[in-house]
């Protein structure tokens, strides 16, 4: 009761003072935030994002200059090193987080794929030849794809597992490269020479390789849904353009189109295959990241999300999204810092979790969690986050004495 009577003063003190204070409420809603860069460096882009969006992966310069694989979270960048070179790249991450793939350069400055996990860099190896590269895994960390080099140098496709690494051959030709792979682990997608040496995207599955044809030139797949069933990618189109596409078993491959522009790349799809994300040119010829449905078509997310840009910022290329669509991650420009950088977006508005009154989740129950609940007192509906602390679909005075009651926990 005493802890009560406490609060109940502090909230008086804190009602005759908010005109003064200009107090800062926190919106519980769609968000956007800029990654920013490694200590020193001047650029950063996302490759990946864990399947809760609390891990980001990609890749920023460090202060010497060097490209440096980072993984992100909780407001941190980490370099993850090399493998005793100078330079390192991300571009996969598990469903929780907890594996991170990429390349990283040898003391020789020769590129090996590599998996890192609890603070180790493992080199993945080679088939038979000096380099290799990881573009993905599976959602369980434990499958890695990308290409290596055989015995005779060629790059060629490989799936990684327990150890061992497997050549995915290819359409005929000598040369192949795995980019993408199903969350389940069972389906590879990239893209690899036929017999006449022309490059075409492929799925391989259960053992063997599907060429996915093209509506021009070359094509290459980047990612496939959850079993593999809807495979992205992009594709010359007679003109030499690219052309982003989205293949089914049913339908073969179809273009998705343009922001107004001339070329376009699909980089990933989400588990059920409806969401894909890239970038794409627009009228005025810009790269703009851009989010396609089945309903919607290609969407600048510019425009969607316009009211979460500030100071000129610009998301520039989509070049991931979470298995259930709601968040993406990529590249735009931050005006506020005036350089390019990773950036993760979250689509949709925050879900409601019961909780014992921290309304900001920041440990402390506190002044600024009374805030919060005073300023949106009364509001309805299902989009109001952990400022309805009993998620009963109001802020009222349930919600309010709950804080009050705990006021002081953990602080």
């Amino acid at each position: 009761m005493q802890k009560m009577v406490r609060s109940g003063r502090n909230v008086s003190l804190l009602l005759a003072n908010m005109v003064l204070m200009g107090a800062f409420v926190k919106c519980w809603s769609q968000s956007l935030t800029w990654l920013g860069v490694l200590p020193g460096g001047n650029w950063s882009v996302a490759w990946d994002i864990s399947a809760d969006g609390r891990v980001v992966v990609g890749v920023s310069d460090n202060s010497a200059g060097y490209p440096r694989a980072f993984r992100w979270q909780n407001g941190t960048m980490l370099d993850l090193g090399t493998l005793g070179g100078l330079r390192s790249w991300a571009y996969g991450v598990s469903a929780d987080g907890s594996v991170v793939v990429g390349a990283a350069n040898t003391s020789a400055e020769r590129s090996r794929a590599f998996r890192w996990q609890n603070g180790t860099m493992r080199d993945l190896g080679t088939l038979g030849g000096s380099q290799s590269w990881a573009w993905d895994v599976s959602a369980d960390g434990s499958v890695v794809i990308g290409w290596a080099n055989n015995s005779a140098e060629y790059g060629r496709a490989f799936r990684w597992q327990n150890g061992a690494m497997r050549d995915l051959t290819t359409l005929g030709g000598n040369i192949s490269v795995a980019y993408g792979i199903s969350p389940d682990g069972s389906c590879v997608v990239g893209e690899a020479q036929n017999i006449s040496g022309d490059y075409r995207a492929f799925a391989w599955q259960n053992g063997a390789m599907t060429n996915l044809g093209t509506l021009g030139g070359r094509s290459w797949a980047l990612a496939a849904s959850s079993n593999g069933s809807v495979v992205v990618g992009v594709f010359y189109n007679t003109s030499r353009q690219e052309r982003a596409f989205r293949w089914t078993r049913e339908s073969g491959i179809r273009e998705l189109g343009t922001l107004g522009g001339t070329q376009s790349v699909a980089y990933d799809v989400t588990a059920d295959g409806l969401i894909i994300v890239g970038q794409a040119r627009n009228v005025s010829g810009d790269w703009r990241a851009f989010r396609w449905t089945p309903s919607q078509g290609m969407q600048d997310l510019n425009d969607i999300y316009g009211s979460l840009l500030t100071n000129g910022s610009l998301l520039l290329a989509a070049t991931a999204i979470s298995n259930d669509g709601r968040y993406i991650v990529g590249s735009g420009y931050n005006g506020a810092t005036n350089r390019y950088e990773a950036f993760l977006l979250d689509t949709q508005y925050a879900r409601c979790t019961v909780h014992n009154g921290d309304v900001d989740n920041n440990g402390c129950i506190d002044d600024a969690d009374i805030l919060t609940v005073l300023f949106q007192f009364g509001n309805t509906g299902a989009n109001l986050g952990r400022v309805d602390v009993n998620c009963d679909g109001i802020v009222n005075d349930a919600d309010l004495l709950q804080v009050l009651f705990n006021f002081g926990n953990r602080c």
